[in-house]
């Protein structure tokens, strides 16, 4: 009877043995699966910050790119208008060098006689003895 008792309390440890495996199995699989879920959660996290930074980066660039883009126009509108002024004062010169230059020529023409030069002397005069 002693051995049957032996025996049987071996089987039954065993069984508890077995029972507690498979609660550990059980443990196990449901940390697994814990933890794999937390993997996802993070993969998807990381990804989603990736995207997010990728999508920063690019407004960042098009928006930089843009505000080069407006500094170089505005650089050369700057620039059309200083060669503009520049042009416009070189033209504004020329025709004051003409004008002086036909002046002259008018004038020689004008005054080529003795009695033009004598009446353009009496107007001057006449001028400042009224002022």
């Amino acid at each position: 009877m002693q051995s049957l008792k032996i025996r049987e309390e071996t089987i039954q440890d065993a069984l508890d043995s077995a029972e507690k495996a498979k609660e550990e199995m059980a443990k196990l699989q449901s940390d697994n699966q814990k933890l794999l879920d937390e993997a996802r959660k993070a993969r998807d996290t990381i990804l989603k910050e990736a995207r997010d930074i990728a999508n920063k980066l690019k407004e960042d660039a098009k928006a930089d790119a843009t505000k080069e883009g407006q500094k170089l126009i505005e650089d050369a509108k700057a620039a059309i208008l200083t060669e503009k002024n520049a042009a416009m004062a070189e033209v504004r010169s020329q025709v004051a060098e003409l004008s002086l230059e036909i002046t002259e020529k008018v004038l020689r023409k004008e005054l080529s006689s003795d009695k033009a030069q004598k009446e353009l002397i009496k107007g001057f005069v006449k001028d400042i003895k009224l002022n």
